[in-house]
């Protein structure tokens, strides 16, 4: 569920270079700018929204060339849960709160059309990343189970989500686990191979002409009718710029775009994968090959792989630091929900940031009149990402209703300035931590 825009694992290289989705895959090398380029649209950020926004603008005729800062994917889009999900993570009462009912309905309805589009890019570029439909919310007190079944009958009954809901003995047939007191499954989310799908992008760009340069962070971006992008060897000049960095631009923002660094925060989160089980016991585990995520406010996350290993998340750090004794307290979050994996070892250990905002819900936008901007995802970047890249797309070309109506959703920044922010959000995430304990 969580979307990485880099990896935290700087205390142990050897995790850091070992995501079990890094080393199921082979991947090209690109180039490094190296050179001056006038181009018509320049998008920062080579993960699932900068991808995106590459190919819809060269489907509409543009010449785009893509910065990434480091690997394409190697970030954000190739080190997340997999996990693809309808609606956003704010839930629908804040869109109506702040955009009204019918303009909330449309985004709802958009959030639909994004995971249609991964299947739509799935086919039309051939694109083999383990696609499987099927998702399952869990409750894990009563309390969290009547909040559960409320928010699922609120969508079903104003949103059309069908859900199939279970409470008590019944959550068994779901998933092998005596944690959960309530369950939920619906199969219009579900879940896929990060990086393979995010590589599978990135060939789909480079077949419509898109431009595509690794290694080359953006230092400094000159605003003007014709915008600027200072790289270490070389530079990028275009009409447009789209900027899809999530929170690799907090390292790079002072000289890019530091309007919009407030407005998001870097959680760090976690995944873990064990080694293979069998496919019949992947399927005790959990049903129908769903996607699995609970309600609590440091969720857990988890799936099985094609290849039949679980892949679990969990566990968050609002401190930018890497937990003490990571792989051990992660395994014991494996066996709090499957204790009859004790014999299982844990193969792989990574983690990174997910991006979010302060009210949860995406924040794209316009800086003047020709910088457009994607960030926020806050845990539903799988699929939103695409239909971001899509939205922004239909911008620069001057249609721009659609991106408008998330443009319109208003953000603050987090408190307590570049110093204070971080603490004071440990502190306020410390207390939601708790709740979910009563």
């Amino acid at each position: 569920m969580a979307f990485w825009s880099k990896s935290i694992l700087a205390s142990d290289t050897q995790l850091n270079q070992r995501s079990y989705y890094e080393v199921s895959v082979s991947r090209p090398a690109e180039p490094c700018l190296q050179e001056s380029i006038d181009t018509d649209v320049l998008v920062v950020g080579g993960g699932f929204a900068g991808l995106s926004a590459a190919i819809e603008l060269a489907r509409g005729g543009l010449q785009v060339v893509l910065l990434e800062a480091d690997r394409i994917c190697s970030g954000a889009s190739g080190r997340n849960g997999g996990q693809a999900i309808v609606g956003f993570a704010s839930g629908q009462p804040a869109f109506e709160g702040q955009i009204g009912k019918a303009d909330a309905r449309r985004a709802w309805d958009m959030s639909l059309e994004a995971l249609d589009l991964i299947d739509s890019r799935i086919a039309e570029f051939g694109i083999d990343c383990d696609r499987r439909r099927g998702y399952l919310y869990v409750a894990d007190s009563p309390r969290k189970a009547l909040a559960l079944e409320l928010e699922m009958r609120r969508a079903e009954r104003e949103y059309g989500l069908r859900c199939e809901m279970v409470h008590g003995d019944a959550v068994r047939a779901y998933i092998g686990s005596a944690r959960y007191r309530a369950a939920a499954f619906e199969d219009r989310s579900g879940h896929l191979h990060p990086l393979k799908y995010g590589l599978g992008l990135a060939r789909a760009a480079r077949q419509l002409g898109v431009r595509i340069f690794e290694h080359s962070a953006v230092r400094r971006l000159e605003r003007g009718t014709r915008l600027r992008a200072a790289c270490d060897r070389g530079q990028v000049r275009s009409r447009f710029a789209v900027l899809a960095g999530n929170c690799t631009l907090a390292e790079y923002g002072p000289g890019v775009a530091a309007e919009i660094r407030p407005r998001i925060m870097p959680v760090g989160t976690y995944m873990v994968a064990t080694a293979p089980l069998s496919q019949a016991r992947c399927a005790q585990l959990i049903a129908r090959d769903a996607a699995v995520c609970d309600n609590n406010f440091a969720l857990d996350y988890f799936r099985c792989s094609a290849d039949h290993r679980l892949l679990f998340g969990g566990r968050v750090s609002y401190t930018t630091m890497t937990p003490r004794d990571l792989q051990a307290s992660m395994r014991q979050r494996v066996l709090r929900v499957f204790p009859q994996l004790a014999s299982i070892p844990v193969e792989f250990v990574w983690g990174g940031f997910v991006d979010i905002s302060m009210n949860r819900m995406p924040d794209f936008g316009r800086l003047g009149d020709n910088l457009y901007y994607l960030q926020g995802f806050s845990g539903h970047g799988v699929a939103l990402t695409g239909l971001a890249g899509r939205l922004v797309a239909e911008a620069v070309a001057g249609q721009a209703g659609r991106f408008d109506l998330f443009a319109r959703l208003r953000h603050r920044a987090f408190a307590g300035g570049p110093w204070l922010r971080t603490p004071s959000l440990a502190l306020a995430m410390w207390y939601q931590q708790l709740r979910d304990l009563w």
